[in-house]
Parts: structure tokens; C-alpha cells; sequence
């Protein structure tokens, strides 16, 4: 008798599972709702004027990647 889809999803699970795996449910931004690209570059707008308000941090991610050893 040859096996359902289900039966092969619930035995891939199953192994998953087995293997020490859980499943996670994530949820995402829809990238074809309208307005998003409105909203994707009013925050951008707002992380580059925070940027702007404080030159230090750019001067202090610019050393973090100048030394990836001293990130220890």
C-alpha cells in the first residue's frame, strides 16, 4: 500500500524530532503588502540620522571591523 504525503511528512517530523529538532513557527514583513517599501525607507531614514546624531558610533563600528580579533 503506497504511503500518503501526510504519513511521509509526519515520519520526516518524526525523525526531525527524533534527531533533537522542534519546529518553529517565524513570521515575516509581506514585502508585497502596499506601503512597505514606504515604511522600509522611513526606517532606514531614521537609522541614518541616528547614525548622523552620533559620529562616535560610526567611528567605533568602523574599529570593530578594522580588529575582528579583538572581539574576543
Amino acid at each position: 500500500m503506497p504511503t500518503t504525503i501526510s504519513q511521509r511528512v509526519r515520519k520526516r517530523r518524526d525523525a526531525l524530532r527524533a534527531a533533537g529538532l522542534r519546529p518553529v513557527q517565524i513570521w515575516i514583513p509581506d514585502t508585497r503588502r502596499p506601503g512597505f517599501d514606504a515604511e522600509c525607507r522611513r526606517q532606514a531614514a531614521v537609522a541614518a540620522q541616528a547614525d548622523r546624531a552620533d559620529p562616535a558610533l560610526g567611528d567605533f563600528l568602523d574599529a570593530a571591523l578594522d580588529d575582528p580579533d579583538g572581539w574576543d
